[in-house]
């Protein structure tokens, strides 16, 4: 307990300093302000933001993604509530209940819970992580390549698992990114591998352009063929407080929803979508009365808000403990830390404490920021609602273009962006999730060095993958995984949910 409290201090002393609360104030803003527009959620929004935080050092680099993280999952909320348009995909089910509220005049209250369940969810799962994450890092300080390699599996089949839709088109989703990894020069040999003659292509492909290209621009035109028609937004929001009875009846749902989301966000594939969809289910189940979620119920609310915050934060855990990303915006964030010259995993906490403890307490500080900030800016964000998205969405492809250029100062990645822009626009209309592909992008170098030095060191037995209790346990877990997903029944439901 007294480490725990001195490496908060310490954590506390980093993010409380006047550079980087101002760093996680900006991405707030920014993130907040992206996301509350329709359509652009985190992973846009963060793929935007990227390149312009690699001339900042590590830690203010990472708090301030991670502000951008938090803000835009919160202005995805405020849409949500306000217009029944969700800024994200986690946000859909807070659409059922919030707008309903706002439609009787009680957006203010819809608005304070979401903001309330989210400082909650944050600080119990900051709490989590400070405590959870150094013998997470002991524990990983035991693994070696085969097991590297079996938990990376794990991740690439759970995010073939969480991902809606068709099994099969999420596999071969994240057989592409696997694929695109490989682009580049071999480590091994020298040689040029898949450069079609190009020597842009020779470090790899950068995962800027492609993230870009894949959630920013492909999101624009999925949006501009949707945007058309929107829906009214409530412009009377009401009181900002809610009463005692509201908190007291919300309180229980927080704590569900909390919970629900630190196990989802810990879990490779999970995160605050699928967090945030069984928060709701868990809610109608141990309602008295499950008729009222969906006509302005206040636990309809709580409950998704405090899962979808409590998950995004606990996706650091394995991020930052494991190096292993265990979403497509954890796989931005590893990509971050590498342009910067961090490897994330267990090492970190020892050889980078400031890094490791800055970020778990810039993740309390940022929460508080976005309430401080953001109730009192609602009236606002309804006028940046009102915007119509033709005069919007040119600045944000302009935003694009020069995030991708001052990466490399290359036209090359420009181009990159776009193509990859044309396939993001393509794999949505062909009900291909872009999500696994990146993280299979992320993935694939990792997997591929690992799985080479446990086959060296191993003398080219592959029977080093089955004879070391670690990587048995993950392959396992991995193999249980794709076989349940594949049995009919399942494959039904899990379809049948994401519809609801």
């Amino acid at each position: 307990m007294h480490d725990l409290i001195s490496n908060l201090a310490m954590g506390f002393g980093v993010a409380l300093s006047l550079q980087n609360i101002g760093l996680c104030f900006i991405g707030c803003v920014l993130g907040t302000a992206i996301g509350v527009l329709p359509g652009i959620g985190p992973l846009p929004t963060v793929a935007m933001l990227l390149p312009f935080t690699f001339t900042l050092d590590p830690t203010g680099a990472l708090i301030m993604l991670a502000g951008v993280f938090y803000g835009a999952q919160y202005g995805g909320s405020t849409t949500a509530i306000l217009a029944r348009l969700p800024g994200e995909t986690s946000s859909v089910v807070t659409c059922l209940d919030g707008y309903a509220m706002a439609l009787k005049g009680q957006a203010g209250t819809a608005l304070a819970i979401a903001a309330i369940g989210s400082v909650f969810a944050g600080i119990a799962t900051t709490l989590l992580i400070a405590a959870a994450g150094p013998p997470l890092a002991d524990v990983a300080l035991l693994f070696q390549s085969a097991d590297y390699v079996a938990v990376m599996l794990l991740g690439l089949v759970s995010a073939v698992v969480m991902a809606h839709g068709s099994v099969l088109k999420a596999l071969l989703m994240i057989l592409f990114g696997l694929l695109l990894g490989t682009v580049g020069t071999d480590v091994a040999s020298g040689d040029y591998r898949l450069t079609l003659g190009l020597d842009m292509l020779a470090d790899g492909l950068g995962f800027v352009p492609i993230s870009m290209g894949l959630f920013g621009l492909a999101e624009i035109m999925v949006n501009l063929e949707t945007m058309a028609g929107r829906t009214t937004i409530a412009k009377k929001v009401g009181s900002l407080w809610p009463s005692r009875a509201v908190l007291r009846q919300a309180f229980p749902a927080m704590l569900r929803g909390t919970a629900m989301g630190a196990a989802f966000g810990i879990l490779p594939g999970g995160g605050p979508t699928i967090a945030a969809f069984s928060a709701y289910s868990l809610e109608k189940k141990v309602a008295r009365d499950p008729s009222r979620l969906g006509h302005g119920a206040v636990e309809g609310v709580a409950a998704p808000e405090a899962a979808n915050n409590a998950a995004t934060q606990s996706c650091f855990i394995p991020m930052l403990c494991l190096g292993i990303p265990p979403n497509a915006l954890m796989a931005l964030m590893v990509g971050a830390m590498m342009v910067h010259g961090i490897q994330p995993g267990p090492s970190i906490i020892t050889k980078q404490p400031e890094l490791f403890w800055g970020m778990i307490a810039s993740m309390a500080v940022g929460n508080v920021i976005l309430v401080i900030l953001n109730l009192p800016l609602i009236g606002i964000w309804v006028k940046l609602l009102q915007v119509p998205y033709a005069y919007l969405f040119p600045a944000i492809i302009v935003f694009c273009a020069v995030g991708t250029y001052t990466v490399d100062s290359s036209t090359g990645d420009v181009v990159l962006m776009a193509i990859f822009g044309v396939l993001g626009y393509v794999f949505r209309k062909l009900d291909c999730e872009p999500a696994p592909l990146m993280l299979g992008l992320v993935l694939g170098p990792l997997l591929e060095e690992n799985f080479r030095r446990a086959m060296v060191l191993s003398d080219g037995n592959a029977m080093v993958f089955l004879q070391r209790p670690i990587s048995l346990g993950f392959l396992i877990a991995a193999a249980l995984l794709l076989a349940a997903v594949l049995l009919p029944s399942i494959r039904r439901g899990r379809q049948e949910a994401f519809r609801e």
